[in-house]
């Protein structure tokens, strides 16, 4: 059976993220058993662990057992169920999955697009106009047919500058028109060719133009009541509490196993693990210190299944950490205070007693096992000595003689800014609070409620902030760093160089893999000059998971959810 998953996650290329979890993958050519009983013979793939062979998950989807839920918890609340806007996040990207579909989907092993809502394409000769025609099957939940229309619709709620979708719009500004030809068929124009011209068409999630194209997009009422034509509807939404999901019983490909998926909102890691433990929730990304301690202990192995999945593709629990800097700020102008500021950071020292060595130190915003990543690049050192040598060149030194530097009457001190409640970002605040205070600079921490936080880095109104970034197997740094992204879009720093510009722009028409690897290899080693953001460590997913969940396996492409089955015996609701 050919496994997919949805081009949702391909395109947001980077999504703000909280949290993550996962754990190492077996040695190649070991065998392998997920708990279900289905042992299997277990290869690598770039760093990604691939199990084959498994029985459970090869029963075709119609005939795998029907009902039960699956309730995972969230950490912190979306602020919207509305995967095109800006301010979306990698919680409401993974929910809205299930719900919203594009014209095409990537096959989970193999990696290649495939039909979905599109039946089949065409694309010139000139790779200039591209071609869908659709399937005339598929329906919205609210029983109105999905058309052409549809897909139009949703390419312009993007392209329209009112909207706040200048990320989404970033890939789209080589798009001339969206033509309907007819009710299921439409035409794309471009004015330059583009790698992923093809994904990004045909990726993009489809919405009903008979609902969102009433009243204001950034806030519509649907965005919290989405409607789309998934294999999921959306059920309701209770505030402080959780979302939930039912079965598209009408849905138009086969019917999901799963009656209901739930996300429970427990921002505390503690009381979250615990509801884990009691049975509460069936899926929960550990933190690092539970892992090591709590979810090693046999009582908890035996109960449950754990994976480090480190799969380059969003949603599926690969990313990395970082802090960025707002360039705009006078403390952060030059790059030698950036670059002191990192040199002041022991990561490998973090990643040693905060992870339990599940980590790796990065240089670059490409995932660091693909070729793209310059792996030839040497991580600045932990050197406090060198960091206050470069902060005196910059002609930042203690004039007023009060135990901080300062440069033209302004005090080396900065906010640190990050999304309350996350024992980790607590923990390495505190760290780095210390050092830089014996380099004579002056951090404050600033936890913020997730939602403000968001709004805040969104609108530039930040010293620092310390996110974590899902990586993607598609490789584009444009939306991250090209100059035309400081203002909307999400080149939060506001990195600005005219050679970096022209590198990121030459790349995206560049088809040539390995002239393209180099072009990379170039914007990498540019980042690691400027250090717009500390990039901190690249680290997998922890995740454990209720054995009565079966069908779990980790693709080439990482989780697919829509494998996963409980067999009726084990199912605790109905």
């Amino acid at each position: 059976m050919r496994q997919w998953i949805s081009f949702s996650a391909l395109l947001a290329f980077s999504v703000l993220v909280l949290s993550g979890c996962g754990t190492p993958p077996p040695e190649p050519g070991n065998s392998s058993d997920n708990g279900n009983g289905n042992g299997g013979e277990v290869t690598t793939n770039d760093g990604a662990t691939q199990y084959k062979n498994i029985p459970q998950t090869m029963i075709p989807i119609e005939e795998r057992d029907m009902g039960g839920h699956i309730i995972d918890s969230l950490d912190a609340e979306p602020a919207h169920l509305n995967i095109h806007l800006d301010t979306a996040d990698a919680s409401g990207a993974y929910i809205t999955g299930f719900i919203f579909e594009g014209l095409l989907k990537i096959d989970s092993d193999s990696l290649e697009i495939i039909p979905h809502i599109a039946k089949s394409w065409d694309i010139s000769e000139d790779k200039l106009t591209y071609t869908f025609h659709l399937r005339d099957d598929v329906h919205f939940s609210d029983n109105v047919p999905l058309t052409a229309h549809d897909v139009k619709f949703s390419h312009d709620v993007i392209m329209d500058p009112a909207n706040d979708t200048a990320a989404s719009r970033s890939l789209r500004v080589d798009i001339e028109s969206a033509t309907v030809l007819d009710d299921y068929t439409i035409q794309f124009k471009v004015n330059n060719p583009y790698i992923y011209h093809l994904v990004v068409m045909g990726g993009n999630e489809i919405y009903p133009k008979h609902i969102y194209g009433k009243g204001e997009f950034n806030n519509h009422p649907n965005n919290r009541v989405p409607v789309g034509s998934g294999p999921y509807i959306f059920d309701s939404w209770t505030t402080g509490q959780q979302i939930s999901l039912a079965r598209n019983e009408n849905y138009w490909g086969p019917k999901q196993p799963v009656a209901k998926r739930v996300w429970k909102l427990i921002t505390d890691d503690n009381a979250a693990f615990q509801a884990l433990e009691r049975g509460d929730t069936d899926r929960y990304l550990v933190k690092p210190d539970a892992w090591n301690r709590k979810a090693s202990k046999p009582a908890f192995e035996e109960k449950f299944n754990k994976f480090t999945p480190d799969s380059p593709i969003p949603g599926y629990f690969s990313r990395y950490n970082y802090i960025g800097w707002n360039i705009r700020k006078p403390q952060f102008e030059d790059k030698r205070v950036r670059r002191a500021l990192c040199m002041l950071f022991d990561r490998q020292s973090i990643i040693e007693n905060v992870w339990g060595g599940l980590g790796s130190v990065i240089t670059g915003s490409v995932f660091h096992k693909m070729p793209e990543y310059d792996k030839s690049i040497e991580p600045w050192p932990f050197d406090p000595a060198g960091a206050i040598k470069l902060l005196d060149e910059a002609g930042w030194v203690d004039t007023d003689k009060d135990g901080f530097r300062d440069k033209n009457g302004i005090r080396l001190e900065f906010r640190l800014s990050y999304a309350s409640g996350i024992t980790e970002y607590e923990r390495l605040g505190s760290i780095y609070k210390e050092e830089l205070e014996r380099a004579g600079i002056l951090m404050e921490l600033d936890p913020i409620e997730w939602a403000t936080f968001q709004e805040r880095v969104h609108k530039r109104n930040f010293d620092a902030c310390m996110l974590a970034w899902v990586t993607s197997y598609i490789v584009d740094g444009y939306p991250l760093w090209h100059s035309s992204q400081i203002e909307k879009g999400r080149n939060y720093p506001g990195l600005a160089r005219d050679d970096l510009d022209t590198l990121l722009e030459d790349y995206r028409v560049e088809f040539d893999k390995d002239k393209r690897i180099a072009m990379s290899h170039k914007v990498h080693s540019i980042l690691h000059e400027e250090q717009p953001y500390l990039f901190l460590y690249a680290r997998p997913g922890l995740v454990a998971m209720d054995k009565r969940i079966h069908g779990v396996i980790e693709h080439t492409g990482g989780f697919d959810a829509e494998d996963w089955w409980i067999p009726t015996a084990e199912q605790k609701y109905r």
